[in-house]
């Protein structure tokens, strides 16, 4: 376990290639992971384990640029239920908020930070909770809220994802096997709403605005939700062949007219205008296997990066987007990891690096 950059074997390029890819090995399989956006912690992640079994992990690692290495912070690693689908820090770069990172699993849980992780507190509390509403969890990490959104049944739809809401970040709003999407009020620990939003599980959601998400299922249709009002929904797009699975859903941040969906055990990715619902605007196509994970460039309104089963995490530039381009749009810059990439984040406070995942490594890269 430990992290590394990776030399070449030319010295010459030793020192390039350290700056430009740098390695961590977890104790096991990652699955959940995002970067932290506070200005105060650069090269901040937060990971979380895959294991076929109750008690999973979440870690905190570091980047410390000056060493190259990434390091996980014991004491503000955790014990959590189930493998997390999802992890999300607030969305917080000025730091005026207190230091939180949310998950999701059974149920939306939103865990606390300390403000400083080198307290002696933080280093001798006991990581013995598992997350199910003690609030003293291991090495100062504190339990802040859990969040069921459907009390009146012993069992939970399990939730697929959430997103956190930069406009307002009061609201989370979450994906669920059962059908519908519900919206949280953090602060007040409440639900502002709860919708029925497909005929079939929901797999992803993403906010467009302060008060408009959208939403993706297995009955493979992009829907789009205006939170005032709440009765109607717009179809955006719907899968060319009936119940094909849209599992993954990106919205542009930086130009909010676009999005981007992940097909079930599809090597394409649709993006789509949602001025012109039902035609994808271009599908990207050089992926060799399924792909995995997409996620738009923080800073530019026309660069995505998709990554998959194939190894390979791809930039692209669709500033063409809508003018046919020959034999399909080629990516500007691809990396091949060292097995299939599970999981991909770009750093919206420093964009310039983009983490990937796969297997038991977490990898960021300069782009």
């Amino acid at each position: 376990m430990g992290a590394s950059s990776d030399p070449t074997q030319d010295g010459s390029d030793e020192q390039q290639k350290r700056s430009e890819i740098y390695t961590y090995e977890a104790p096991w399989h990652i699955y959940a992971m995002n970067w932290s956006v506070r200005r105060d912690k650069k090269y901040r992640l937060a990971i979380a384990s895959l294991l076929e079994q109750y008690p999973n992990k979440v870690e905190i690692v570091q980047l410390d640029d000056s060493t190259g290495e990434i390091r996980s912070d014991p004491a503000l690693s955790f014990e959590h239920p189930y493998p997390p689908t999802k992890a999300i820090f607030i969305p917080d770069k000025d730091c005026s908020r207190p230091d939180l990172l949310a998950t999701s699993s059974d149920f939306l849980r939103v865990w606390r930070l300390p403000d400083s992780t080198n307290s002696d507190d933080a280093a001798t509390t006991t990581a013995n909770n598992n997350g199910n509403g003690s609030r003293g969890v291991g090495g100062g990490v504190e339990l802040k809220s859990l969040l069921n959104g459907n009390k009146n049944s012993e069992f939970c739809g399990p939730l697929t994802s959430f997103d956190w809401n930069e406009a307002e970040p009061r609201r989370i709003g979450t994906s669920s096997i059962d059908t519908t999407c519900t919206i949280w009020d953090i602060e007040k620990e409440a639900v502002d709403t709860q919708l029925i939003a497909h005929d079939k599980e929901v797999y992803d959601i993403a906010w467009g605005g302060v008060g408009v998400f959208a939403s993706v299922s297995a009955d493979g249709s992009v829907r789009v939700f205006d939170l005032r009002d709440k009765e109607h929904s717009t179809i955006i797009y719907e899968s060319s062949e009936p119940d094909t699975p849209l599992v993954r859903l990106g919205w542009n941040k930086q130009d909010p007219r676009y999005m981007a969906t992940i097909i079930m055990d599809s090597a394409k990715v649709v993006v789509l205008d949602i001025r012109f619902p039902t035609l994808p605007v271009v599908e990207l196509q050089r992926h060799q296997a399924s792909v995995n994970a997409i996620a738009w460039a923080p800073h530019s309104s026309c660069h995505i990066c998709t990554a998959g089963d194939d190894s390979q995490a791809l930039i692209w530039d669709l500033s063409s987007m809508g003018q046919p381009v020959e034999g399909g749009l080629d990516p500007i810059l691809a990396y091949t990891a060292g097995a299939e990439i599970e999981q991909l984040q770009w750093s919206s406070s420093q964009p310039d690096w983009v983490a990937i995942a796969f297997s038991t490594k977490l990898q960021i890269l300069r782009v």
